[in-house]
């Protein structure tokens, strides 16, 4: 129960940037004070720190680990100084992979006992994601980041015509590549299925957009535009970010290309909505639809 509060905090925090008074005000109170900032990495730390604890987990490298991830991305945003930002510099980028990589890699994952490791997993990228949208939504005030709730009628209908452009194209070169069965019907109970999907909204889905939608791409269309080239560029990003998934040999090159294949859909949403939340919708069901039906 208490590992599953943890989450809901962090989730809670995430989720409470889209209103934007809390925006507003953090970024009045970091733009005003911008060391301010340097508080995060300590603060982020206990709550890893207890959450660690709640798992069974205890010792003063994996903290001072946990202290070194959260710092150097604030470092990094910290030398350039609050914004607001006009054009991405090459710290922003290297700050979104100081937030990313240590987690595509599982860096410290030996020093913590397997049991506990899907957990602290999930709160690491938790702390991440908040982390991230506190120096790039509040501290750096990137422009185009689309973490708003729904702004346009076409924000709801995008996710269905993107699904619908992107499943039949992903099921065949899916199957074709052997990465999924032919698909059959479903063998879970309808109130599963439901549940389901807002699992994998707020544990996959829309971490994953802000990460790759919000930051990545966002960040390469401020910087190079927003033409096919960048869309493709982030697309092949978020493909190689699947490499190292299973359930296939390593490196999971069909993986890979079906990510890629999704990545240009999930991005194309993104362009074309006002929230990255549509994008984050059709990632959903894209997901949804793999875990029930192939």
């Amino acid at each position: 129960m208490e590992q599953t509060a943890i989450l809901a905090l962090l989730l809670a925090a995430v989720l409470a940037f889209l209103a934007p008074a809390p925006r507003r005000f953090l970024e009045t109170v970091l733009h005003r004070r911008p060391a301010w900032i340097l508080a995060a990495p300590p603060l982020l730390t206990a709550v890893f720190t207890l959450a660690a604890a709640l798992a069974g987990v205890s010792g003063l490298p994996l903290a001072l680990l946990i202290l070194a991830y959260t710092s150097a991305p604030v470092l990094c945003a910290y030398a350039q100084g609050a914004g607001p930002v006009a054009r991405p510099s090459a710290l922003d980028f290297l700050t979104v992979l100081l937030l990313w990589l240590p987690l595509e890699f599982s860096a410290g994952a030996s020093l913590i006992p397997r049991p506990a490791q899907g957990f602290l997993h999930a709160v690491a990228y938790g702390i991440a994601i908040l982390l991230g949208l506190v120096l790039f939504l509040a501290f750096r005030s990137v422009p185009g980041l689309k973490y708003n709730l729904p702004r346009h009628a076409r924000d709801y209908w995008l996710p269905l015509a993107g699904f619908a452009m992107a499943a039949p194209v992903l099921a065949v070169v899916g199957i074709a590549l052997g990465f999924i069965p032919l698909p059959h019907a479903p063998t879970q109970s309808a109130g599963r299925m439901v549940s389901a999907a807002g699992l994998i909204f707020a544990g996959t889905a829309l971490p994953e957009e802000i990460l790759f939608r919000s930051l990545i791409q966002n960040l390469l269309m401020l910087r190079f535009g927003a033409g096919t080239r960048t869309l493709l560029a982030a697309a092949f990003i978020f493909g190689c970010a699947h490499l190292d998934n299973g359930p296939q040999p390593l490196p999971n090159w069909r993986y890979m290309i079906l990510a890629t294949i999704a990545g240009v859909a999930y991005g194309w949403v993104f362009r074309k909505a006002s929230t990255v939340l549509s994008s984050a919708a059709l990632h959903m069901l894209v997901d949804w639809t793999k875990h029930f039906f192939f």
